[in-house]
């Protein structure tokens, strides 16, 4: 008996509307019904309609733009997307300026520990 297949509206709306990451095919193929309520969970910040859709647009741009993420197709659609809703490009511009300083955390861990890694050094280099 096979089971009849899972609805994924929400699936299909982002590949109908261009949103669709082909890195989730294989997961969606996988396991439709969790994907599904991922992606649907995902979009109920803007199903909403809290945010403006220019707002929405600058936060997903920072959030695919982020060191963390760094997801370039997703910068780009939401760049163009944000245009499209007439935001400016110093808007957009500022978005970049403002998450480029996460990348900032590597040297506020990072620098400590070698300035503790250099006393360190230099202390064993000095002791015969």
């Amino acid at each position: 008996m096979t089971a009849e297949p899972t609805p994924t509206p929400t699936l299909d709306r982002m590949k109908h509307d261009g949103s669709w990451n082909p890195l989730w095919d294989t997961l969606s193929q996988w396991d439709p019904e969790w994907t599904e309520q991922f992606m649907a969970m995902n979009a109920t910040p803007v199903r909403r309609g809290v945010f403006t859709p220019e707002f929405v647009e600058l936060l997903s741009i920072a959030i695919d733009a982020a060191a963390t993420h760094l997801y370039a197709p997703g910068v780009r659609r939401h760049i163009r997307a944000a245009l499209e809703l007439g935001v400016s490009r110093e808007e957009i511009l500022t978005v970049l300026e403002m998450v480029s300083v996460l990348g900032i955390h590597a040297c506020n861990l990072g620098v400590p520990i070698l300035a503790e890694e250099l006393e360190a050094y230099e202390s064993r280099r000095a002791t015969p």
